[in-house]
């Protein structure tokens, strides 16, 4: 469920925003165009918003510039720290994860940033199921993150990032679950959702789904 990688961000949650603004040279692409990433989730979504993986709250900030009600979900105590300090009382921010949260009432919206890769393609499936279940006709899944076209698109990712010597990002390529794009196609017309996908940049992709 992703929570075998909660160490990670524990370890990365103060460095974390200094990241996503480009400062790391390794994940200077895979966090190109952040801000406008985080814009077009918020600007896809309605109603009342359920997030995954909130981390320091920057998708969230977006979210409430957009005059949306947010509850938040994040595994990592640091993380929920530091959001709690930027945001305040804004949100209802709760320990969770992508497959185990308090119960929510009414979500219209469920969408996330840069995490869903935390979950094997398993896992994946049934988290698409579960929110299937949750939201009404015409709610909608909108997550952004590191997705591929095909899986020799993954493997040639990774050779780049190697002989780039980006040995961190080739790292995390090769350990965490990043999956494609027709696996996750599949996934949602299973389960009752139209859907579309956007491209941000080499990694990035926006995921809309919406239950039919």
């Amino acid at each position: 469920m992703g929570r075998e990688f909660l160490e990670i961000f524990e370890e990365w949650a103060d460095s974390y925003d200094d990241t996503v603004v480009g400062r790391d040279i390794e994940y200077k692409e895979v966090f190109s165009n952040y801000e406008q990433i985080l814009t077009a989730v918020a600007q896809h979504s309605f109603g009342h918003v359920l997030e995954f993986g909130v981390g320091t709250g920057n998708l969230t900030n977006k979210l409430l510039e957009h005059n949306l009600k947010v509850t938040g979900i994040e595994p990592s105590p640091s993380m929920r720290r530091i959001a709690g300090e930027k945001l305040g009382n804004q949100l209802k921010l709760l320990d969770g994860d992508f497959l185990v949260f308090p119960v929510i009432d009414q979500v219209d919206t469920i969408v996330s940033t840069y995490a869903f890769h935390h979950l094997t393609d398993e896992e994946k499936a049934e988290a698409i199921g579960f929110y299937g279940k949750l939201l009404s006709v015409g709610g909608k899944i909108v997550f952004a993150d590191t997705m591929f076209e095909s899986e020799e698109d993954y493997k040639q990712q990774i050779v780049k990032a190697k002989k780039e010597g980006f040995l961190n990002l080739a790292q995390d390529l090769e350990t965490e679950y990043y999956t494609t794009i027709p696996l996750l196609e599949d996934i949602l017309k299973q389960n009752g959702f139209s859907f579309s996908f956007q491209k941000y940049n080499e990694f990035v992709w926006l995921m809309e789904g919406v239950k039919q």
